[in-house]
């Protein structure tokens, strides 16, 4: 599937400010970047780092006054959805180094806090079936209702008010896998079918095939994208590691218009 991609975004700076922007779709596993092209007002500073498990890049930026980027890119999706239900979940003491850090707990998301309940809502399933039901319980009980969570909303809220947006689906997902022993990541991306369109999260698992070779999966407890529709962004332990725009210093957010279309 090819994705077409375009968003703008502008903020004003108070003062002389660094912003932190991740917001292009990553050369990475699943993906390839057929064209990609960013356009910046002057700023005092731009330089490209190597972003979260060196999937994408962040950009530093060093502006004052009134800033805005234009990104278009096209992007190809290659990964097809597998069946969850298909794949089995490694033991710990078997898993890859580089999935450690996605069993503990982060910012937004305190997976020992679930554990109890994943123990007790989940216990009739293993490995990749029990993350669809995990998937299937989040998506029944919450309500997508935009506007109702913001940068302070952990895993916790949203379980308490069984709502939210995609970054809170994709935080509950992820404190349930994380509480079950499933190393559990928050991707940011682009998806076409997302409603209202915006930069969208998801959850990646780790999970083996029959041959025993593990992998990230995506899932999306939200249903509006799956591995075969979603050009990722960056990846990280929370929406911490993959904020689209951060600032040090002031920074208003003043325009955010994201358009994805699917040919």
């Amino acid at each position: 599937m090819h994705l077409s991609i375009t968003t703008r975004l502008a903020w004003h700076c108070e003062g002389p400010t660094d912003i932190l922007l991740q917001i292009e779709a990553a050369a990475s596993a699943g993906q390839r970047l057929v064209s990609s092209a960013l356009e910046s007002t002057p700023a005092g500073h731009f330089a490209r780092v190597p972003a979260q498990d060196g999937i994408g890049e962040r950009i530093w930026l060093h502006q004052e006054g009134d800033c805005s980027v234009a990104y278009r890119a096209e992007v190809e999706v290659l990964r097809q959805a597998q069946p969850l239900e298909a794949l089995a979940a490694l033991p710990p003491h078997r898993l890859p180094g580089e999935t450690v850090p996605y069993l503990m707990d982060s910012r937004y998301c305190p997976a020992n806090r679930f554990s109890p309940f994943v123990d007790e809502a989940f216990a009739a399933f293993e490995g990749g079936a029990k993350v669809a039901a995990m998937q299937r319980w989040i998506a029944a009980h919450y309500r997508y209702v935009p506007g109702t969570s913001d940068a302070s909303t952990t895993a916790i809220d949203s379980f308490v008010e069984r709502r939210g947006v995609c970054r809170d689906y994709a935080h509950t997902l992820i404190c349930f896998a994380r509480a079950a022993a499933i190393p559990a990541r928050f991707a940011s991306g682009y998806g076409a079918k997302v409603k209202p369109q915006d930069f969208h999260a998801v959850a990646e698992v780790w999970l083996a095939d029959a041959d025993g070779a593990g992998d990230w999966h995506v899932v999306d407890a939200t249903g509006m994208a799956d591995a075969a529709s979603f050009a990722r962004i960056a990846v990280g332990r929370d929406a911490a590691d993959t904020s689209f725009l951060t600032s040090f210093g002031h920074a208003e957010l003043r325009h955010l218009a994201i358009e994805v279309r699917e040919f």
